[in-house]
Parts: C-alpha cells; sequence; structure tokens
C-alpha cells in the first residue's frame, strides 16, 4: 500500500527523512481492528517525528500521521482516538500510553490498524476531511479550554499564535462556547483572520490587551511566554500545550505567578470520551475545523513543507482517493 513514512531522522532538515512510496500491509493483530483511511491530517507531531522526537531509529521505517478518518471492516465510517494504550485496551498491562508512530505506523497510508476500543463513529454531519482534523490538534484544544482551563460563557481567554492547528481551534471552539477570545499573531493577515473566525479582537505578541484575561491557552513557548502570565487576571490559568519556539523562556515570572496565585496547567491531547464530546459539539453546532489546504497523498511532502514554514492557517489534510 502507499504511505508517507519516516525512512530516517534527521533532526536539523527533518524533511529529508521523509519517504513516500510502498509499505507492508498493516499486520492484524488481537482486539485490533483495520480501517481504511478517507482523509488524515497533519500535525507538528509528525515534524518532531522526522526529528527522533518520540520515535526512535530501532522503529523506523515508521508510516507517520495520527489523525485519521475513514472506514471500518464492516463498512462503517469512523474517527480514529490516536492515543494507544491510555485505558490498557489493544496492548499489553505494562505499556504506557504513546501517541501512533511512536511505536506503532500511522495514518498517511492506505489503511492503518489500530485497537478496536479505539475506534469511533464519524457523525454524519461532518466530511472525512472535517473529522480527520478532529483527533490531536482540536481535541487539544477542546481539553485545554473547557477540562484544564475550566473556562465558562462570558470568560475571557487569549489564544497565542493564531494559525497553528490548536489555536485556530481554540479561537473557534471558544467562539462557539460563548467566550471572550483575544489572538496574537506576527503576521496582520492571520491577526485578520483569526478576527473572522470569531475573536475579538487580534493582536501583534506581547501587545497590551483591553483587559486581564482569565485563561491563556499557549502552544509558542518561550517567545510568547512572559506575554501570556502577564495577560492574567489573579488566579488565572495557563494551559500550555506545546513550546514550538522553544520551551526556556529568558524570564519565568515566578514573582508574578505566586504574588497573583496564578496556576499553570499542562495538557496533552484529550480522553476518548472528551474525542466523543467534540464531535457531538461540531455535529450539533454546525462548528467546523478550518482547513488550509487538501492535498492527495502522494504529495504529502508539500503540506509538511507548508506546515514546517508556518505558512499556514488552520489544518492540512491527506486524502487517499
Amino acid at each position: 500500500m502507499f504511505a508517507a513514512y519516516a525512512a530516517r531522522i534527521d533532526r536539523d532538515q527533518p524533511l529529508n527523512g521523509l519517504e513516500l512510496g510502498e509499505r507492508p500491509e498493516p499486520a492484524s493483530r488481537p482486539g485490533w481492528t483495520t480501517v481504511t483511511v478517507k482523509a488524515a491530517s497533519l500535525n507538528h507531531h509528525d515534524l518532531w517525528s522526522l526529528r527522533g522526537v518520540g520515535l526512535t531509529e530501532d522503529k523506523l521505517p515508521m508510516i507517520l500521521g495520527c489523525d485519521a478518518a475513514g472506514i471500518d471492516e464492516h463498512g462503517n465510517e469512523v474517527v480514529l482516538h490516536s492515543v494507544i494504550g491510555q485505558t490498557g485496551h489493544g496492548v499489553g498491562p505494562d505499556e504506557k500510553r504513546s501517541i501512533l508512530t511512536e511505536h506503532y505506523q500511522g495514518t498517511f497510508a492506505e489503511r492503518v490498524t489500530v485497537p478496536a476500543w479505539n475506534v469511533l463513529p464519524k457523525p454524519k454531519e461532518l466530511s472525512f476531511e472535517e473529522a480527520a482534523c478532529l483527533p490531536t490538534a482540536w481535541l487539544t484544544a477542546y481539553r485545554m479550554l473547557f477540562t484544564n482551563a475550566g473556562v465558562r460563557p462570558g470568560d475571557s481567554v487569549l489564544v497565542q499564535g493564531a494559525g497553528g492547528g490548536v489555536a485556530t481551534a481554540a479561537i473557534v471552539l471558544g467562539k462557539a462556547a460563548g467566550l471572550r477570545v483575544f489572538a496574537t499573531s506576527r503576521d496582520e493577515a492571520k491577526r485578520k483572520r483569526a478576527v473572522e473566525l470569531g475573536a475579538v479582537e487580534a493582536f501583534e505578541p506581547g501587545a497590551r490587551l483591553p483587559q486581564k484575561v482569565d485563561a491563556v491557552i499557549e502552544t509558542v513557548g518561550a517567545a510568547t511566554w512572559s506575554h501570556s502570565i502577564k495577560s492574567l487576571r489573579p488566579g488565572g490559568t495557563v494551559v500550555i500545550s506545546g513550546a514550538t519556539s522553544g520551551d526556556r523562556p529568558s524570564h519565568a515570572e515566578l514573582t508574578r505567578i505566586f504574588f497573583l496565585e496564578l496556576k499553570i496547567v499542562g495538557s496533552t491531547m484529550g480522553s476518548k470520551d472528551e474525542l466523543a464530546d467534540l464531535l457531538s459539539f461540531c455535529a450539533a453546532t454546525g462548528v467546523r475545523p478550518v482547513i488550509d489546504q487538501v492535498l492527495p497523498l502522494d504529495r504529502a511532502r508539500e503540506g509538511f513543507e507548508r506546515m514546517a514554514t508556518g505558512d499556514l492557517f488552520g489544518k492540512i489534510v491527506l486524502t487517499t482517493s
């Protein structure tokens, strides 16, 4: 079957390790099921895998991709939850949780095998391309907002780095849930797009906000950390799920954190139940993932290059037909 896979690890030039070509059909194993992939979406996780983060040389070659929607063995339209072993289903009792492509072959292929527990029904209201955007970036944003930030309708949120998959999802979900959303981006066009998607206002990074916010959705890291802390009201919460600009800010703002009793919460992915809730939320409200570009699987390299440059707004989706 045709697939996009990591053939080599290159920490400095990750795309050098990306190959497109034939790979073996997925092997069957007890408690697992094979899904025919209709659409899969890119995440920064895929670039990190090519750098060897979470993926070791002994696992190569590894088919990339952790998000997908497709058809299961019984003809049902399904969405995949990409966290393997979260509750022990389909793996050994001592195996730690992982994301597809860390230990098991991923979704950038015509077919993928996952634990049967990891398969959820796809709402008929969502296309395969839309559903394929949800299991990583959108699920991460959903958990950050509604589980870990604990915001309620009427609260205010700052989303750093509009344009990325998680940040874009947070803007759209926040607007749909009745939040007052502010956003930042270095790019004027992305700031304009953030407002079109529901942000009240969008600013350059570091700009003073009209008000202190209840929570900050932080995926940028070092470059925006100080601004995130300074933008919070007393008792507010920063939820962090990534650090694309680095994980060592020059100013940790510790004095402000303890004096204002701020909360710092780490967030990773989300549960199967949260994904089910997110799917239902999108189906019921009309909220849809923001898709930057749809490409056939054999043009996956173009998608990786676009994501690597940051010249995108929303998700890049790969289709198999």
